[in-house]
């Protein structure tokens, strides 16, 4: 029924503001349906009060008001994490995980249905990728999220199931919708974009200066390493990778994160944390380590201590590392798990 029909929920201002003009309306009527979509959020075009019947009509007719149901919820009872499997409209299904932490509360969204990307260690990949998210999907994350828990959203990370630079426009549109003064008015520098590393894109959010926190998968210092657990450093090596890091920071200002998932005898020795210590040495930067969740479908695991112990070798060579909280660890709080587990 969609299929001929308008996203109404994708649309910026500006794109709204033209659509209302099409169909031969007042243009102050765009902040009117702005305002109910994104403040006080419907989820019908019958809910807009202040609007007329014909009006509402004809919004009806050519527009449709995206929307997610819950599958799935589950509470961690080690903590305050909470993870939400949402089907989508045609069906699918993603991942969304509420996190509370000291400075406040922070959402991990996904971006995408599956993944293609391939990461070795990761859950979302395995079966496969399905379709890229729109915008509205992405926010109805968060609005679903906080309307369901009642709480508001105050940091947001884009790490969750896809790879958001894969996503590349639908995520920027997100992005705006996200930071508009007229809806959630979520300042950017409270948002984290996860990548594996996609050096076009990175270039492209580097021109844009939105001011988010980028955050890089590295998870090992050279090629050959990084290749055997990230084909997308086949196509875009460490060496571009990192240079074109430096060149995010210099243009933008901000530090970027790099993740760096430690994996039992692949990327946990001390030499390990000497050739990352001689490849980010003296960048402004900080190294985000992560203990690896274990999946049934690969054989990669870790530890806590194991990732402590890197943190030492690490902070002994004068470099800035600290080790990711483990969050919902009862619940399959790692991207793709609960999916996964939820459509075999």
């Amino acid at each position: 029924m969609n299929d001929f029909k308008t996203d109404i929920l994708s649309l910026e201002f500006d794109e709204l503001e033209s659509e209302i003009l099409k169909l031969g309306e007042a243009k102050f009527r765009a902040a009117q349906i702005f305002s109910w979509l994104h403040e006080k959020r419907v989820k019908s075009f019958d809910e807009m009060t202040n609007l007329s019947n014909a009006l509402r009509q004809k919004l009806k007719d050519r527009f449709f008001i995206n929307h997610l149901t819950v599958s799935r919820r589950l509470s961690s009872s080690k903590d305050s994490t909470v993870k939400y499997l949402y089907e989508l409209s045609d069906g699918n299904h993603i991942e969304t995980v509420l996190m509370e932490y000291e400075h406040g509360t922070s959402l991990c969204i996904s971006t995408q249905v599956g993944c293609k990307m391939g990461c070795r260690f990761c859950a979302s990949t395995i079966a496969g990728f399905k379709r890229n998210l729109e915008p509205s999907e992405m926010l109805l994350q968060i609005y679903e999220t906080e309307r369901l828990e009642g709480k508001k959203v105050q940091s947001l990370v884009l790490m969750g199931i896809g790879e958001p630079l894969d996503n590349f426009e639908n995520t920027i549109h997100f992005l705006r919708l996200l930071s508009d003064k007229r809806g959630k008015n979520l300042s950017l520098r409270h948002v984290s974009v996860s990548t594996c590393g996609i050096v076009p894109r990175i270039k492209e959010l580097a021109k844009m200066g939105l001011g988010i926190t980028l955050s890089v998968s590295l998870h090992a210092a050279n090629d050959k390493t990084r290749s055997q657990i990230m084909p997308i450093n086949d196509k875009y090596g460490v060496d571009e990778l990192i240079a074109t890091c430096k060149e995010y920071f210099s243009k933008t200002g901000r530090r970027i994160s790099f993740e760096y998932s430690v994996i039992d005898g692949v990327n946990d020795r001390r030499e390990n944390a000497v050739e990352l210590n001689k490849l980010l040495g003296g960048f402004n930067c900080h190294i985000n380590i992560i203990p690896v969740n274990k999946i049934k479908e690969r054989s990669f695991s870790s530890s806590r201590k194991s990732a402590n112990t890197f943190k030492k070798y690490l902070e002994n060579l004068g470099m800035n590392a600290t080790v990711r909280r483990t969050l919902g660890s009862d619940i399959d709080a790692a991207c793709g798990q609960l999916r996964r587990e939820y459509e075999i």
